[in-house]
């Protein structure tokens, strides 16, 4: 039988849960201030490209005079990319 190969998603997520399970025994269990700021992060992750959508979507209808027509679509683009931001920072956490 050959090796497993390293790029193999399978391998990749076993390695990582074997390396949180080894944090985990090092380390202990996160304490109530611990989780706490990791939810305040989580939101300032998922808010700030919101605002950011929010704040260039305003200017261009400034700009260009089209009422909310940048605006709304920038707000989900900018939610829509805060939310994977923090899929993608929780995934790693």
């Amino acid at each position: 039988m050959s090796e497993p190969e390293d790029d193999d998603p399978l391998v990749q997520n076993v390695h990582l849960r074997g390396e949180r399970h080894q944090r985990w025994l090092r380390e202990g269990e996160a304490s109530t201030a611990q989780r706490l700021a990791q939810i305040g992060v989580l939101g300032w992750i998922i808010v700030v490209p919101m605002l950011i959508g929010i704040f260039i979507g305003h200017w261009l209808d400034h700009r260009l005079n089209t009422g909310i027509f940048w605006t709304a679509p920038l707000l989900f683009v900018g939610l829509a990319f805060g939310c994977w931001s923090g899929w993608k920072w929780m995934q790693s956490a």
